[in-house]
């Protein structure tokens, strides 16, 4: 039971308990919990940049291509260093616009400049109509961090939401980012546009922030097999015949070469009519370097043949595979420096035996 005492400005009661209920301050505290939640969510800002919005923020910009005018929100840097720009959506707009409307001025209509202090420069910024800012006892000031978390802490306890095992939630202003790039990124946006809207330096960081479920990752996978079986012909998604099965078995099979092996992938055809030394999808047999630098010996003979007698047609072809050659070779002799042998030495006992002989 409430008991209802003084105007309707500072008008208090009190609960059932006694505790005296300022509602005013309560009324403070729901709207600006409230639109920080939502300018959060709807933007995936950081609290310290949210907190340092402006009205000189909200700027226009006009399509060269229709005339269109787009509205655009100007994030001053933070963290990276990098101002960014926004989008305005019709949701943030009507966020925004509700809360320029409460703290304009009531008799001039403009937002009062106030100077503020940035406690990760450490330096007073210039006068600025701040949007979030309040009027403490006639005298206008900035809105906290602290503030704004409290206040969330406050209505999430009035609504008494639970997650799925029933324990209270508990939002921190940082979880309305991961929840912005999780929709966008489920929504369809792609990563990196979703790493530069954040102000993300590395994507990896933007993808640390994206809520993958199991469900969602079957459901994507699904969905990808089933695009890809529409684009392909139906004939590619039949059953093989037991002909095509053993042809493709013994593609497999016919990769063996006498230097190697062909990594060339099934139904493509040799490009170079089996020149394979020349061929970069040879992987040399280290067992093979012998015959490798037998057909690298022979290759050097030919070519000072071919110029003795003055077959150039033929020197160039030659230099070509001395090179392939050359190359295989040093394929061979890169994977065997991999395993190396380090000598640790054999241990004496001399210093032992110095030890022992020295006097008590």
């Amino acid at each position: 039971m409430f008991v209802r005492t003084g105007n309707a400005a500072t008008a208090t009661a009190r609960d059932q308990d006694g505790a005296l209920r300022y509602f005013d301050l309560a009324e403070h505290r729901a709207f600006w919990a409230w639109a920080a939640a939502e300018v959060l969510r709807h933007t995936g800002m950081r609290i310290e940049e949210m907190l340092e919005l402006s009205h000189h923020a909200m700027i226009q910009y006009r399509l060269p291509t229709t005339g269109e005018i787009v509205p655009l929100l100007q994030i001053a840097p933070s963290k990276t260093d990098q101002e960014r720009i926004l989008l305005v959506s019709p949701e943030l707009a009507d966020v925004l616009a509700t809360i320029i409307r409460r703290v304009r001025d009531a008799k001039t209509g403009v937002i009062p400049l106030l100077s503020a202090y940035d406690y990760e420069e450490r330096v007073w910024n210039p006068p600025t109509p701040l949007l979030f800012q309040w009027d403490r006892s006639g005298e206008n000031s900035r809105m906290s961090g602290e503030f704004i978390r409290k206040a969330l802490a406050e209505v999430l306890a009035f609504l008494c939401l639970t997650d799925s095992t029933g324990q209270p939630l508990d939002f921190a202003p940082h979880d309305f980012r991961r929840m912005f790039i999780t929709d966008a990124i489920r929504s369809g946006l792609p990563p990196h546009i979703a790493q530069a809207i954040a102000g993300h330096t590395n994507i990896n960081t933007t993808m640390g922030y994206h809520a993958i479920y199991p469900s969602e990752t079957i459901e994507a996978h699904r969905a990808f097999i089933s695009r890809r079986r529409a684009l392909r012909p139906a004939e590619e998604c039949r059953t093989p015949t037991d002909t095509e099965w053993e042809d493709f078995l013994g593609h497999f099979e016919r990769r063996k070469l006498s230097v190697g092996t062909c990594a060339r992938a099934y139904g493509t055809a040799c490009i170079h009519e089996h020149a394979c030394v020349r061929c970069s999808l040879l992987r040399p047999d280290p067992s093979q370097r012998a015959r490798l630098a037998e057909i690298r010996d022979n290759l050097i003979a030919r070519i000072a043949e071919a110029e003795r007698e003055g077959w150039l047609g033929e020197v160039e072809g030659l230099r070509v595979s001395l090179v392939g050659a050359e190359d295989k070779l040093s394929q061979v002799d890169r994977r065997r420096g991999r395993r190396t042998t380090v000598d640790l030495g054999i241990p004496t006992t001399g210093g032992r035996d110095q030890l022992s002989s020295r006097p008590l």
